[in-house]
């Protein structure tokens, strides 16, 4: 394929822009790439500044699950745009946002929107730690929060694939409240907890892990996290700014049947605009101002914009067979890779959860960090290349989880699987 003027565009970008990207993970560093700068999107497809067309299973990182440009989330848009972009003061489509969200996830009895995902996990929090009168945190080794200072400690993800350990700029004091333990390691929370149990005001956790690859939780993990929370006056908060009607309408918590106090949103509820919410039970969501006493505010949050389109997503993911017809088609991809590594003697492991799928290049059982950063980097890295190469637009990142949308037909999954087939035995002696 022709990259000349991605390569034009990317060396402009880093005189203007660190690391020529606006987000880490995009410059590729990790698979040994540049990357190939978009121009549209449609459907399952999008396309680079060269024209060349891939199959998107990045889908701007999980949003995009009706794939793009999907006809009534631009009508959605477009008929907000005609009466304005931002207004500073409520709106309608809050609250008719608002209501789908609660509808979907009894959990969730109030939300307040943000701007990001990032801004939606500091805020619960902050709320988690006012409402509890606790300082202290735990979290968990590979799983990503957002950026905010407390934390960036083994935060997975970005940070994994850039190789930094946290970040400077963030003093030592900012993540002294900050667990980070095991994925899946009951033991562990149960000891942490049983030490620090009077000081923690809450655990915060990917229920299926995204920002390692993508990592199921093992049985028990969650039913002990929600006890120990109770136990001690704790909260316990679901991150599923990523699972959040992406793994099932109702989010994590509705296929594993636990019931957080808070919960974390984004993404898929913006329609691809960008977006965040927290949420949970009234008598904690009451603590938020004005209501309460503790702060919060965002002078774009509630955007009319990325109300209408996650109002517009979020009705179309309601129809009957919906998710169905995704799991059906993503199930069909996951065994395709599978069998396309198993022909070629190429050890991976594969997991899904709905409608996200994860593959690291490693005979042995992911089941939390440690065990993700053992896969075969190198590997990987050039298995996404010549992926990239066929047409396939995968994250350039082993700790990235894949996304299906339902613009993915049986066509794209065909021409997937015969790249991955192709690719693998090309690799079967790498």
């Amino acid at each position: 394929m022709k990259r000349e003027n991605s390569d034009r565009l990317f060396e402009k970008a880093k005189k203007l822009i660190p690391g020529g990207v606006n987000s880490p993970v995009r410059a590729c560093k990790s698979v040994n790439a540049e990357p190939v700068f978009i121009n549209r999107a449609n459907g399952s497809k999008i396309f680079d500044a060269d024209g060349n067309e891939y199959i998107d299973y990045i889908g701007s990182w999980g949003p995009m699950i009706l794939g793009h440009r999907h006809p009534a989330v631009i009508d959605a848009i477009n008929s907000a745009l005609n009466s304005g972009t931002s207004y500073g003061a409520p709106t309608g489509l809050e609250i008719k946002l608002a209501e789908l969200i609660t509808e979907a996830m009894p959990s969730v009895e109030m939300v307040r929107m943000v701007n990001s995902g990032t801004e939606a996990t500091m805020s619960a929090i902050r709320l988690a730690r006012g409402f509890t009168g606790k300082d202290m945190i735990i979290k968990f080794d590979g799983c990503y929060h957002g950026h905010s200072d407390a934390l960036l400690v083994e935060a997975g993800s970005g940070v994994a694939t850039l190789g930094i350990p946290g970040s400077p700029g963030v003093p030592k004091s900012f993540v002294a409240g900050t667990l980070s333990l095991p994925f899946n390691d009951i033991k562990s929370v149960e000891e942490a907890m049983k030490k620090h149990g009077s000081e923690i005001a809450c655990i915060i956790v990917e229920p299926v892990a995204g920002n390692m690859g993508l990592v199921l939780p093992c049985d028990g993990f969650l039913e002990t996290l929600k006890r120990l929370t109770e136990k001690h006056n704790s909260l316990l908060i679901f991150d599923e700014v990523m699972t959040g009607f992406r793994v099932a309408y109702g989010g994590a918590q509705s296929v594993y049947g636990i019931v957080p106090d808070l919960t974390c949103l984004g993404k898929i509820i913006g329609g691809g605009l960008p977006v965040g919410a927290y949420g949970g039970k009234r008598e904690i969501m009451e603590y938020i101002a004005p209501q309460g006493p503790v702060y919060q505010a965002g002078t774009l949050s509630g955007n009319p914009l990325a109300m209408a389109a996650g109002i517009a997503t979020l009705t179309e993911l309601k129809k009957a067979g919906f998710y169905d017809s995704l799991n059906a088609v993503s199930e069909k991809l996951g065994n395709g890779l599978s069998k396309a590594a198993d022909k070629a003697g190429i050890k991976v492991s594969v997991a899904r959860s709905g409608s996200m799928l994860g593959m690291f290049f490693t005979e042995n059982n992911v089941i939390d960090f440690e065990s993700a950063k053992k896969s075969d980097l190198k590997l990987f890295s050039a298995y996404y290349r010549r992926m990239l190469e066929k047409g396939i637009y995968l994250a350039p990142s082993q700790f990235e989880a894949l996304f299906v949308s339902s613009a993915h037909n049986a066509e794209d999954i065909e021409q997937t699987v015969y790249a991955a087939e192709k690719v693998m035995a090309e690799l079967k002696d790498f």
